[in-house]
């Protein structure tokens, strides 16, 4: 990670020089720390781009290398975020480079570039043997210089616990299967306890004691054993109960089962573990800023795999609530895994408010394209909260409705329900439908899909290429406002 220094210091001959002014601002608070020729080079270059509202200018002379941003954007969160990733593609190459800022901007502004460059900045280089060092980026230390002199370290880090958690949930979507299995991941995850989290570890006995019965059926398939991770973050340690729980879906690899998928494609089955991910991280940021509220999050931990002893398609199987589900296609196995979960945060921890998230169908994709992931639950309250967490964080949500017409698309012959509907339409809606029958009625609960948003094949500002951490920003803006 780039470091974020927040005080002065003298800029030597050989650093880059930011800075980010507004049309109609006066820079004389800049001017005072540059040279004659660069005040000349400035005024010619403000009155050249007067009229723009965005503007990228960079000059240089014997002194300094200067990139000149006018920006007049809307000052929200995410466009400064966005920013401070445009700023990261011209800065890369530096070892240390200077942003000042002006008055025109709120204090927050450099915080927020911050988290922006940060964001921009992540690689997963991990398994390439062949880079040579000129193919890393240079960028060791960012200085920002504001009119504010209350900038600090400890306020930013706030904002760095956010880039934290959503890198590690990149790092943890990024490896590869055979390096990402149940058990590995559970042993990262009880890893983070030196944070002050609580992690416990239910291995495959202990699943089957608490009748884990559904993500067992999963697993079944596998030489790699299941588990399931159960994080506690208690911030109001005189208060028992837990405010919110968060359940993930942790497929660390998705071969479809016996209704096995098709081959072109599957290898990014590896990112099927991206909702717990999003969990993890969430979580781990949540403690790196000690929030003032208790959440546990649980994910499950299962590898889906054709063999021998693999779940057949035709077979029903008794879950944790005693309900029993048809299995017409083993490639509906997120669903199963959730479901269990969802159960037991209800049934053992008591939670009163309750959020999945999920890379849980095409269906989604389809519907929403790569732009949005869906929201749907038995809440209105919670599902609005959720969508104003997602305009503050930038990780947008469309809401899609759950009716009893569409849970009726639910039910089996044979058993209490099936894990698909046997109509491919509102695929999204009747997976929604599933995990509503095991929420007890005096819980609050709201589903993220968010399939297509786990991954960018061409990488933006803030995600680059790759696997891109969503949920944990939008989950962290969610904390925050129920605080």
């Amino acid at each position: 990670m780039v470091e974020y220094l927040f005080e002065s210091k003298r800029i030597s001959k050989k650093n880059h020089l930011v800075v980010l002014t507004r049309k109609k601002e006066n820079l004389n608070e800049l001017k005072a720390i540059l040279s004659e020729d660069e005040k000349k080079l400035l005024n010619i270059k403000l009155k050249k781009i007067e009229n723009k509202k965005e503007a990228f200018v960079s000059f240089e002379n014997d002194k300094h290398k200067i990139l000149l941003i006018i920006s007049d954007t809307k000052t929200t969160p995410v466009n400064k975020q966005l920013l401070g990733a445009k700023i990261y593609q011209h800065i890369k190459t530096n070892t240390e480079t200077f942003i000042y800022i002006d008055k025109g901007f709120e204090k927050t502004t450099a915080y927020d570039l911050a988290l922006g460059i940060e964001l921009a900045s992540y690689r997963f280089d991990k398994y390439r043997t062949n880079l040579k060092k000129d193919d890393f980026p240079k960028l060791e230390k960012v200085y920002f210089k504001t009119p504010y002199n209350k900038l600090n370290a400890q306020e930013f880090s706030n904002y760095s616990a956010i880039a934290t958690g959503v890198r590690y949930a990149r790092d943890l979507i990024n490896e590869p299967s055979n390096n990402m299995t149940p058990e590995i991941f559970a042993k990262d995850i009880k890893r983070l306890e030196y944070l002050g989290l609580d992690v416990e570890l239910l291995d495959e006995q202990e699943m089957k004691k608490r009748q884990f019965n559904l993500a067992l059926a999963v697993a079944q398939g596998s030489v790699n054993k299941p588990y399931v991770a159960v994080i506690k973050w208690r911030g109001k340690t005189k208060q028992d109960d837990y405010q919110i729980g968060l359940v993930g879906k942790g497929v660390t690899f998705d071969s479809g089962g016996i209704s096995i998928k098709p081959a072109n494609g599957m290898w990014d089955m590896k990112q099927d573990m991206a909702g717990a991910a999003a969990v993890v991280g969430t979580l781990k940021a949540m403690a790196l800023q000690k929030l003032p509220i208790n959440a546990i999050g649980i994910v499950g931990l299962v590898e889906n795999m054709p063999s021998g002893s693999a779940i057949r398609p035709g077979d029903v199987v008794k879950s944790m609530s005693s309900q029993t589900v048809e299995i017409l296609n083993t490639d509906a196995e997120g669903r199963l895994v959730l479901a269990d979960c969802l159960w037991y945060a209800q049934s053992a921890y008591k939670v009163k408010k309750i959020i999945d998230i999920a890379t849980l169908t095409g269906a989604i994709m389809v519907a929403l394209g790569t732009e949005m992931a869906g929201v749907m639950g038995n809440s209105q309250s919670l599902i609005d909260q959720i969508k104003k967490a997602g305009e503050i964080s930038g990780e947008l949500v469309w809401q899609l409705p759950i009716t009893e017409n569409y849970n009726k698309m639910m039910d089996s012959d044979i058993a209490d329900m099936k894990n698909i509907s046997e109509s491919r339409n509102a695929g999204s809606i009747t997976a929604a439908c599933f995990l509503q029958r095991f929420i007890q009625k005096d819980v609050k609960w709201a589903h993220l899909d968010i399939a297509g948003m786990d991954k960018e094949i061409k990488g933006k500002a803030l995600t680059p290429k790759g696997a891109t951490g969503f949920g944990v920003r939008l989950l962290n803006a969610l904390m925050k406002e129920m605080i």
